[in-house]
């Protein structure tokens, strides 16, 4: 006689997504280092502006956190909450499509990234 393996409860599957491990772990470890970097870089930019100069943020969505409750509560809120959701999304959409969910998180960390990059460039050379 032979038995078929157990087969898995639904339940099972959320424990699995909360405690294993995660697909695309290293895209996602990426995704969040590159978010992290930028907003180090905005936070800088912004508490450390040149004699007569201002940097000032230009993504009006985010100047609405800025200005309403601060770098750090405001900015930092709104920065996670973007980094949470796509990672969210991304672990989501991996269920089913890993290979969707990977180029998400590439495309996502390439075009953050490229907005570092930016910033940096606008730092050195207006200071």
């Amino acid at each position: 006689m032979t038995t078929s393996p157990p087969q898995p409860r639904k339940s099972d599957g959320l424990k699995h997504l909360l405690f294993g491990k995660l697909p695309l772990e290293h895209e996602t470890a990426m995704f969040v280092l590159v978010n992290v970097l930028d907003f180090l870089m905005t936070y800088w930019m912004l508490m450390n502006s040149g004699e007569g100069l201002k940097f000032v943020e230009s993504n009006p969505v985010a100047a609405f956190f800025l200005h309403r409750w601060g770098p750090i509560k405001g900015m930092l809120f709104f920065k996670l909450s973007i980094v949470v959701f796509v990672c969210l999304i991304a672990q989501i959409i991996a269920q089913r499509r890993m290979e969707t969910a990977r180029m998400l998180l590439r495309v996502g960390t390439l075009a953050v990234a490229c907005i570092v990059m930016y910033s940096a460039m606008l730092y050195l050379r207006h200071t």
